[in-house]
């Protein structure tokens, strides 16, 4: 399978906004789980946010809650991440990916096809 397509990142400063889009269809299959993950320099990769299939369920890791809301809308294929509040330690590379569940999304690791280019997001100070 072809990895998700991530975009929408770029350079804001702290306490403004980004909307990144994760195009889904690629995929043989465009209602599955998803999620969104970043990586930091220096740093592991880490789960930022999780939604089921359907759009009901949604997960945040700490660090992101109540300042970022992850939506689908499979009509368009599309999982979207609103980042708002935004601070300097969410500058990172944004991937999304295809996780077998959000219980434990955060631990998902993949294969090398599960992963695209991810997007950059600089929050400046």
């Amino acid at each position: 399978q072809e990895p998700l397509v991530e975009s929408g990142g770029g350079l804001v400063e702290a306490g403004g906004s980004l909307r990144l889009s994760c195009a889904t269809s690629g995929r043989a299959s465009t209602s599955f789980i998803t999620g969104w993950f970043r990586q930091a320099p220096g740093k592991e990769r880490e789960g930022v946010s999780c939604i089921s299939s359907n759009g009901r369920i949604t997960t945040y890791a700490d660090s992101v809650k109540g300042r970022f809301t992850i939506s689908r809308d499979n009509d368009k294929n599309m999982v979207y991440l609103q980042m708002s509040s935004l601070k300097p330690e969410d500058t990172a590379v944004y991937y999304c990916a295809a996780p077998p569940n959000c219980l434990y999304y955060s631990n998902y690791v993949g294969n090398d096809r599960s992963w695209g280019q991810g997007t950059q997001v600089t929050v400046s100070s």
